[in-house]
């Protein structure tokens, strides 16, 4: 007996299509049958006992991004041959439409455009329409994204791209409205739509021949340049003159209308007042982090950061959080803490951790990529930030008059609000002030509001929550176990360390086949094929681990992830191509060169060369880092601010890194004493080996030489630091050790 969902599709082809095939029928049709627990179609297409009244083929993909556009009316197809060839067939232009599941303006496209039976009609009768997950596909996303910024100097998400049946762009833009004159614009999508239709079938010359050109630039852009002289440490001071001429004083970041956290990188500002002594670098750091941690941007509630603000001061946020944004602040946070030692800035990277282990956690021990920035609002309409946003009346009717008023008081509430009649939790004044005004002591009000906002966060998890995208990245994964590896170390708090291994644990052992990684992993399978930032990523937060835990096999693991970039990413010229040399094969191959959002690839991969050259002695990670360091040589000089996190490579492999190693007679915690003074200093570049005498010394010593020939002097715990492997004198005493790390006493 056919099911509900079968007799619709039969009953209900997509508008401007014929019925499904048979075969594809019953594919969606078992889909539903096995479709999750309390699954609800996201669409406003629904027939009267609330099956959807649309199925298209992305309800067979398991990319969380692809199944929200599932019950569309447009007839999608995901990347893949079968898409090209039909409209090769059918003699049609491709509509590419590329996202992800926590992207704001992609949600409204989606509801304006996508849900529209009008405009759907349309494209299902004269485009191929595909759909693709950038965060799944990042190969497609960068190739696509480049011709749209050749052809409107910008770009964005959605990214929408008008391709011939062979995937050459010819024209392309990022949201557009649904119909002319609908928000300011001209030409709505329909409109668009019907203009490029005509243009592709009544001028194909010109359409091929922009399509050449474009093709051209595109492969040009990606491929990288060609291998120069290892950039000086003059880049240091080129890049931090590009910081100091653009940096906002009054809130900090750069000056510009919307701001992301990764604008200004607070990690090489660091190092940059550490190489140079500059106080200025330090004070745009740490302002910077600052201001972001009292802002609406920083969650004030549960903790972790939105994805970015759209004004200077931090307050207004896109509420969308992001796995990779998280890690990366918490190594931030973390190493201004170290630099500093302002007790603010480690509260901030303990926030940024509890909201990752409690709201981004799966059961299996990975971690979610993002959630949403909308979310249903009383009357069931989704809307941007409500879940986030409070009104004075809710949050006295959580927390009570007397617990409510220093509340509103220390975030700014108002009854007026600040984003569309409700309020973003703010810190708008000190501290300080708040107490004093509320008549209490600095330390009285920090318990309040801790108190408090733990309570307002169990009266939040009440309303609707945001949607959450539970596919698990192995790169995303990497950086937030580099971040708990290094929170335990810094920290010293192990369970940092024990969550961080279940996270690898889950990549290394349900993302890898045959040993080679997977990109992603969802609907409880691996899928794709794994990118250069995948195993970068992953191997620097092994490296973390391993120094965080002392756990041999953590290292192991990183080498064999670098023996595969090296058989099938690595250029012989330097550097390393985004894709494997068996990949399929795309419009280009990326050589990833840029230091956005998120940390390229090669960037990464360079400084993990260089840690890796310094535990095992192996000179060929030596020689493979300068390679990559000389391959983006060109860039480097003359936009250093462009590969920003390549700067703390640079700064890794032209400084003199501590080799630091630790040998306690029976068990780790013996290391305790030296690791406090470790925590108190600020050592970025170096690494660092603790080994309990015995068997476990000497099965690290198998993989890291710098073990040979030391012991715990005197049957006490002993440390060495040493430089380019000439030690200084091991010893027992922690004040002493502190001081051979500030470089203060004579190597022998």
């Amino acid at each position: 007996m056919l099911s509900a969902l079968v007799l619709a599709l039969a009953l209900t082809p997509l508008p401007g299509t014929q019925p499904l095939p048979p075969e594809l029928t019953a594919q969606l049709a078992a889909a539903w049958q096995n479709r999750p627990a309390g699954y609800v179609p996201r669409t406003r297409h629904l027939n009267p006992d609330g099956t959807p009244k649309y199925t298209n083929r992305l309800f067979l993909s398991a990319s969380p991004y692809l199944r929200q556009h599932a019950h569309n009316p447009v007839n999608w197809y995901p990347w893949g041959d079968e898409a090209f060839a039909e409209a090769k067939r059918l003699n049609r232009p491709v509509l590419l439409s590329v996202g992800y599941s926590t992207c704001h303006w992609c949600h409204v496209m989606e509801e304006e455009s996508f849900e529209d039976e009008e405009i759907a009609r349309y494209l299902n009768e004269h485009y191929i329409a595909i759909k693709v997950d950038r965060e799944e596909r990042p190969d497609i996303d960068a190739i696509y994204m480049s011709a749209l910024q050749e052809l409107t100097g910008g770009g964005g998400w959605p990214m929408t791209m008008w391709l011939t049946a062979d995937r050459r762009p010819f024209y392309g833009g990022t949201y557009f409205p649904p119909r002319d004159g609908e928000h300011g614009a001209g030409a709505g999508f329909l409109t668009v739509l019907k203009k490029l239709a005509a243009v592709y079938h009544d001028q194909p010359k010109q359409v091929a021949t922009a399509a050449d050109s474009l093709v051209a630039e595109v492969r040009k852009n990606l491929a990288g340049t060609a291998p120069g002289e290892l950039p000086t440490a003059s880049v240091f001071d080129a890049a931090a003159a590009a910081y100091r001429e653009r940096y906002d004083a009054r809130f900090g970041g750069l000056q510009q209308r919307r701001k992301f956290p990764s604008d200004l990188p607070i990690r090489f500002l660091l190092r940059y007042q550490q190489r140079r002594g500059d106080a200025q670098a330090l004070a745009m750091a740490t302002q910077t982090l600052a201001q972001m941690a009292a802002g609406g941007i920083h969650d004030q509630v549960g903790g972790g950061f939105h994805r970015y603000a759209t004004d200077p001061e931090w307050l207004v946020p896109h509420f969308e959080k992001m796995l990779y944004d998280n890690a990366l602040l918490a190594l931030a946070y973390l190493e201004a803490y170290q630099a500093t030692g302002r007790d603010d800035f480690a509260a901030v990277a303990r926030d940024i951790l509890r909201d990752a282990d409690r709201d981004m956690s799966l059961a299996d021990g990975g971690f979610a990529s993002a959630t949403d920035a909308d979310s249903a609002g009383p009357d069931g309409r989704r809307r941007e930030g409500w879940f986030f946003t409070w009104t004075p009346d809710e949050i006295t009717a959580a927390l009570g008059p007397d617990a409510s008023r220093r509340v509103i008081a220390a975030y700014g509430v108002t009854a007026a609000g600040n984003f569309e009649g409700r309020n973003i939790l703010h810190q708008a004044r000190a501290p300080d002030a708040v107490a004093q005004e509320l008549g209490i002591t600095p330390a009285a009000l920090r318990e309040s509001l801790a108190a408090a906002r733990a309570t307002l966060y169990a009266a939040r998890a009440r309303r609707p929550p945001p949607l959450r995208d539970d596919k698990v990245l192995a790169a995303w994964n990497g950086l937030m176990i580099a971040a708990l590896a290094r929170a335990a170390l810094v920290l010293d708090e192990a369970a940092y360390a024990q969550r961080a291994a279940r996270a690898a644990e889950f990549v290394l052992g349900r993302m890898r086949v045959d040993g080679r990684l997977r990109r992603s992993f969802a609907g409880g399978a691996a899928h794709h094929d794994a990118y250069l930032a995948d195993y970068a990523f992953m191997i620097a937060g092994l490296l973390d681990l391993y120094e965080a835990t002392g756990e041999r096999p953590w290292l192991d693991q990183s080498i064999e992830l670098d023996r595969v970039l090296a058989d099938h990413y690595e250029d012989a010229a330097g550097g390393f191509f985004a894709t494997s040399d068996d990949h399929e094969t795309l419009l280009a191959r990326e050589k990833p060169a840029d230091d956005g959002a998120e940390p390229s690839g090669n960037s990464v991969q360079a400084l993990n060369l260089l840690r890796l050259y310094e535990l095992t002695t192996d000179d060929r990670y030596r020689q493979r880092a300068v390679r990559t360091l000389r391959a983006f040589a060109q860039p480097l000089t003359a936009a250093p601010t462009s590969l920003a996190e390549m700067l703390l490579a640079l700064d890794f492999a032209a400084g003199e890194p501590r080799e630091i190693v630790i040998v306690v007679p029976h068990g780790r915690g013996e290391a305790a004493p030296f690791l406090a003074e470790l925590r108190r200093q600020f050592v970025p570049n170096r690494v660092l080996v603790v080994a309990v005498e015995g068997q476990d010394l000497a099965h690290q010593a198998e993989r890291v030489p710098l073990l040979a020939g030391k012991t715990a002097v005197g049957g006490r715990a002993t440390a060495y630091v040493c430089k380019r492997r000439v030690c200084a004198l091991p010893t027992s005493d922690p004040a002493v050790f502190g001081q051979q790390l500030r470089g203060d006493a004579v190597s022998r």
